[in-house]
């Protein structure tokens, strides 16, 4: 191992104790993918937890449902120690400025699972307060899921404002609630968070995967390929193959298939994603860094979403939409 590596830290079940919780009340803000599972898992953890929501919304009835206690926002920021931010980003400063920010006396926390808003001065907290993130690495179903079998997911933490002393305790305690130290929870910063999270999506997890699939099957079926074998060597099977590096890395993937694959893909991958696609990656690193495509996005939210709503309805007249959607529904994958 290079000597210049330094090796993060991780923080497991051992190092955290909950007692700095035990007489907190956590309110919530938001029960959909996130807060459901969060909530409950904290809860169950044996924390005192409440809910922010619109009154009498879907959300709202679910929550009693599943026993909560449950309060408009405003009620439920006032009732709060820890106000833990789980909606949308783009819906939290509103939400924020309206319903949150009259009721952060001194002494409270104020808690993310992204760091956008905070990184991007969309929200701006008062100095008497702390604010945290606590950012399972994972879908909100997931996190539950998990916590249900007694292990937990991957987390970020990250301290921005540090008022009480014990922030990063605060923040690791949420993380132990939510099982996330039985697999390992490492800190960060609010800006390497937000920065890494939006270049990570747009080059590689949303943006290139779905470019380079596309892609793919366009040159297969351009080719004069049928356009179904197309989807089964240019997307299907992607998922084969990102299954293997997730539990065995490249390496492990390269020993799982062909001889063939193994040249092939070495050989030719590198020619195909070359330095021009990597220094294509580079300048979106430069706009995220600069804010720049944090302000595209904000006002694209603000005048309606059109230009997004143009690029998914072009995605979904693809060609490998409806031949996947067809393939989809003949193997029982999708309904």
């Amino acid at each position: 191992m290079s000597g210049d590596l330094q090796l993060v830290r991780v923080y497991y079940d051992k190092d955290v104790s909950l007692d700095l919780l035990k007489n907190k009340t956590i309110a919530v803000i938001g029960y959909g993918s996130q807060g459901h599972a969060q909530a409950q898992n904290m809860r169950d953890s044996g924390l005192k937890v409440i809910l922010g929501l619109r009154p009498k919304g879907e959300s709202w009835n679910r929550a009693k449902k599943d026993g909560f206690e449950v309060y408009p926002v405003s009620e439920a920021a006032e009732k709060g120690d820890i106000i833990h931010m789980l909606i949308p980003d783009l819906e939290q400063p509103a939400v924020y400025r309206d319903h949150v920010e009259p009721y952060l006396t001194s002494g409270k926390a104020l808690g993310f699972a992204h760091g956008f808003n905070i990184h991007f001065k969309q929200i701006v907290p008062p100095p008497y307060v702390d604010v945290i993130m606590i950012a399972p690495k994972s879908p909100g179903f997931k996190v539950r899921d998990m916590y249900l079998n007694s292990f937990g997911v991957p987390a970020l933490i990250a301290v921005y404002q540090n008022h009480s002393g014990q922030a990063t305790k605060i923040a690791l305690a949420m993380a132990k609630s939510l099982g996330c130290t039985k697999a390992g929870v490492l800190e960060t910063s609010f800006k390497e968070e937000t920065e890494s999270d939006l270049v990570g999506e747009q080059t590689v997890l949303i943006g290139g995967l779905i470019e380079l699939i596309k892609k793919g099957f366009e040159v297969l079926v351009e080719a004069g390929y049928q356009p179904e074998l197309a989807y089964f060597e240019a997307c299907n099977e992607a998922k084969l193959i990102m299954d293997l590096i997730y539990q065995g890395g490249f390496t492990g993937m390269l020993k799982a298939v062909s001889k063939t694959a193994n040249y092939g893909g070495l050989v030719v991958g590198p020619k195909v994603i070359d330095e021009h696609v990597k220094e294509n990656m580079r300048k979106a690193v430069r706009d995220v860094q600069s804010g720049k495509f944090a302000k595209e996005w904000i006002k694209e939210r603000e005048t309606g979403e059109k230009k997004l709503n143009a690029f998914i309805k072009k995605l979904e007249d693809h060609q490998i939409e409806k031949v996947g959607s067809f393939i989809r529904k003949t193997a029982g994958i999708e309904k």
